[in-house]
């Protein structure tokens, strides 16, 4: 420290002639700078260890002091004639021998570790159901919307392979809906090891796992194996043939069957799977069974009597078990009582009211990254290149959603509709929704606009026609619903119109149209109870205001004038 013997002697209570003995005896003078800073760091290390009580800080310090003793033990090193990679570790590093590069989507045991650590706390009560569950051979799951079935099962799946080197196949409505699953994995290693995680088509893992991302076509879902996940069951085209081929897959015992799914129509071919009497189909009476697929009796889920596991969680068993995701007296204000009851609640939809059952609406069902592939590029900056499409667009009413409508007609005469996107808004800021509809026409060659000037709508209407002057405008009558309506049936019971088969609020919103009376009883009219709960019907208005641009009569009708407002 520099002290001179005197003030040694005094601070020690020594002899100043004992202290130039010891001074001379381990000749003090000759330690260089490096030595007594070495000293001096042996003894504050030695202070803070003998210390009864240590506080946070004097850990830090004794953290501290061992690495400035490396530091001081490889500065000696090279002055005892080492070499420079003794001062820098990293030298050596790079003098060592090349490491073993990295295989693609390779993962440590420690970075699985992690990754099944955040799996697990990342996971609601309900969730942990699923996964406890998870071992069994097959699971059926009727749930609510948006508590995350797909981010779980995403997760789960991604586990598994790395974990057994088991392949793992999802099955959606269309390719695009299926691709959701590979889009949640690469954002739980993105979020948790801050990697990529690198597949298109397929996701291969060193241990041999294969992820596989499919639509429900059969044709393409044919030859693989693994475990597979089936999600929107009770939405899909040709269950049972789609099933069949799904069974196949996972037909060894080492394989795992998923279904789950927000509940359509009784009418769906997967009912009768849901409620187990698929299985009771050429069995004699004594072989049959009975299951109870109430929510009491599955609130908890439970292995039914056909070896299925089956459970239902709606949106109140949710909240009810760690999800704070939603509001649920909004929700309600939202949604009318049987909109309510079917999304969220878990009801089945009786469709025979409806305009529009789900058996004829199956039919425009495709997958759209496959079958449009040709000539719809969805992230282009020209989706459409320059082919014309029209727009329809239905405003919020009190409160309720708006919808909007990009479609594609036909390029020939008779031919097919094809709905390109849609699009729902929260909210009462018109002119942000007019910005929106301007921003599309800078994407597409936009040709018609229509738009319903009820409510909202009228502010809407008159921003755009500041930049597209020939919009049509609907005033709303039961002549007005009704021509709406018929037209729009016309099309689709003839097989004129596709739309991407994942797009299950844009079915369920068509479903929703009823034929009623007026209120005089003297007319008939179509509602879909609108009303200041509920805005489920949106996309379907907007959807029959772009259909309402080719005549009632069809393609063959003589070519009409413009008609600026119909009321």
């Amino acid at each position: 420290m520099g002290w001179r013997v005197c003030e040694i002697a005094e601070a020690t209570g020594e002899n100043e002639k004992t202290i130039h003995s010891w001074k001379s005896r381990d000749e003090w003078d000759r330690a260089d700078h490096v030595e007594r800073i070495g000293g001096a760091l042996h003894a504050r290390l030695v202070t803070l260890i003998m210390k009864d009580q240590k506080s946070g800080a004097d850990y830090k310090e004794i953290d501290l002091l061992h690495r400035q003793l490396e530091r001081q033990a490889r500065i000696q090193r090279y002055q005892g004639g080492g070499n420079e990679a003794d001062l820098n570790p990293a030298v050596a590093n790079r003098n060592a021998a090349p490491k073993k590069k990295q295989k693609r989507n390779e993962f440590t045991e420690e970075e699985i570790e992690r990754l099944e650590s955040a799996f697990i706390e990342g996971c609601f009560d309900y969730q942990r159901d699923w996964y406890r569950a998870s071992n069994l051979r097959t699971r059926v799951i009727l749930k609510s919307r948006q508590i995350g079935a797909t981010f779980y099962f995403a997760r789960e799946a991604f586990m598994d392979a790395l974990k057994t080197g088991r392949n793992q196949i999802f099955l959606s409505a269309s390719k695009a809906q299926a691709f959701l699953f590979r889009g949640y994995m690469q954002a739980f290693v993105r979020e948790v090891l801050d990697r990529e995680l690198s597949g298109s088509e397929t996701i291969l893992l060193p241990n041999g796992a294969e992820l596989f991302f499919l639509g429900t076509n059969a044709r393409t879902a044919q030859g693989y194996h693994g475990n597979f996940y089936f999600d929107e069951f009770f939405w899909t085209y040709g269950f049972d043939e789609l099933n069949k081929v799904a069974s196949g897959m996972a037909m060894h015992k080492k394989w795992r069957k998923t279904y789950f799914s927000t509940p359509s129509s009784m009418a769906h071919q997967a009912y009768s799977f849901w409620t187990g009497e698929r299985r009771n189909r050429g069995k004699p009476a004594d072989q049959r069974i009975k299951i109870d697929v109430s929510h009491d009796a599955l609130g908890q889920g439970r292995a039914c009597e056909d070896r299925v596991w089956r459970q239902i969680v709606t949106i109140m068993d949710a909240a009810r078990r760690g999800c704070d995701l939603f509001d649920i007296n909004e929700l309600r204000e939202e949604y009318s009582p049987d909109a309510f009851a079917n999304l969220l609640m878990c009801e089945f939809v009786d469709d025979s009211a409806s305009v529009f059952p789900l058996s004829l609406l199956q039919s425009c069902h495709v997958d759209s990254w496959v079958d449009w592939g040709n000539v719809y590029k969805p992230f282009a900056r020209r989706p459409y290149g320059d082919f014309p499409v029209w727009i329809g667009y239905d405003p919020a009413e009190n409160g309720d959603s708006a919808g909007l409508v990009v479609l594609a007609p036909p390029q020939v005469p008779g031919g097919k509709f094809r709905v390109l996107e849609r699009h729902k808004f929260k909210g009462g800021d018109f002119a942000s929704q007019a910005k929106f509809i301007k921003g599309i026409t800078e994407r597409y060659w936009v040709t018609y606009i229509g738009i319903d000037t009820t409510g909202m709508g009228t502010g809407v209407a008159q921003i755009v026609k500041t930049f597209f002057p020939n919009l049509v405008t609907f005033s709303y009558s039961p002549e007005v619903k009704s021509r709406l309506v018929l037209k729009a049936y016309d099309v689709i019971s003839n097989g004129r119109l596709e739309y991407d088969a994942g797009w299950t609020d844009l079915t369920q919103s068509i479903m929703a149209i009823k034929k009623t009376m007026t209120p005089s009883q003297r007319q008939i009219t179509y509602k879909a109870d609108r009303s200041e709960e509920t805005g489920h019907a949106d996309l379907a208005w907007a959807l029959f205001h772009a259909l309402h641009n080719e005549p009632l009569e069809g393609p063959h009708a003589q070519k009409r004038g413009s008609t600026l407002e119909i009321s």
